[in-house]
């Protein structure tokens, strides 16, 4: 196994988020130099606890829509650490639950937004410093959602589905260049993000919505974060040197049922 990342740095959007916070755990544990962003506000205390070296954290609060201030972020990194050999293109938000004649058409603009424009500005301003260097591996955050149907969330679902999109068109573009690009599907999640899903399908219910997704799924339980993350590093390691314009299902084979 080559999973070591000792020198390699790795930027991490929706990084206070907790796949973002697992991730980037995992990936300094293993010898990674972390570039954390999230939107202004959010908690990163966690991450500086787990990161306690000054030489070995950058964060940066931005809003990944904005294509101003995530550069900021990109020349931050690259100012402090030289380069970008990860990204891990995560920053993503549910939005509103609600069948679609009822959806309200802001709600639905802003999830494709952040889901999609922001993983376009995040590949647009990373992709340049990895050509400069010659290689690079990113890491985009789809779902299950960005493979099947799921009722009262169509603003995610075609978020998710053009997450794929993008991936498999960077993929594609920039292979021959040394820039790996895949993205993780991952499944029903214990986070933050679920426990608002479960009461937006269900207000007052959450609980009894949890209980039937799990069952829907065969290991007939949530994901955790630190499980995504074992992917993600994965993902972002030498040890998936040939893997390229990949979607990997995180989920406990719901998918698969």
């Amino acid at each position: 196994m080559t999973q070591t990342m000792t020198g390699k740095v790795a930027l991490i959007t929706g990084a206070a988020g907790a796949i973002g916070m697992a991730s980037a755990r995992l990936m300094a544990a293993r010898g990674a130099l972390i570039a954390a962003t999230d939107i202004a506000g959010a908690d990163f205390g966690p991450l500086r606890a787990a990161i306690p070296e000054e030489e070995r954290l950058l964060v940066v609060e931005a809003d990944v829509t904005d294509e101003a201030a995530f550069g900021k972020v990109v020349a931050a990194a690259v100012g402090k650490f030289g380069t970008i050999d990860i990204f891990f293109n995560n920053a993503g938000i549910e939005g509103p639950v609600a069948p679609i004649p009822d959806f309200p058409t802001d709600g639905f603009r802003k999830v494709m937004d952040v889901n999609v424009t922001g993983i376009f500005i995040g590949l647009k301003l990373v992709i340049p410093v990895m050509a400069k260097a010659g290689h690079g591996s990113i890491i985009n955050s789809s779902s299950v959602a960005g493979l099947t149907g799921s009722a009262g969330l169509c603003a995610y679902v075609a978020s998710k589905h053009a997450v794929l999109g993008l991936t498999r068109a960077a993929a594609v573009e920039w292979g021959g260049k040394g820039i790996r690009v895949n993205c993780i599907n991952p499944g029903p999640i214990d986070s933050r993000m679920m426990e608002s899903i479960e009461e937006g399908a269900s207000p007052g219910a959450a609980a009894a919505v949890h209980d039937g997704f799990a069952a829907t799924i065969p290991m007939k339980r949530y994901g955790t974060p630190d499980e995504v993350a074992g992917v993600v590093a994965f993902l972002a390691s030498d040890d998936a040197a040939y893997v390229n314009g990949a979607a990997y299902t995180v989920d406990g084979g719901m998918t698969a049922a």
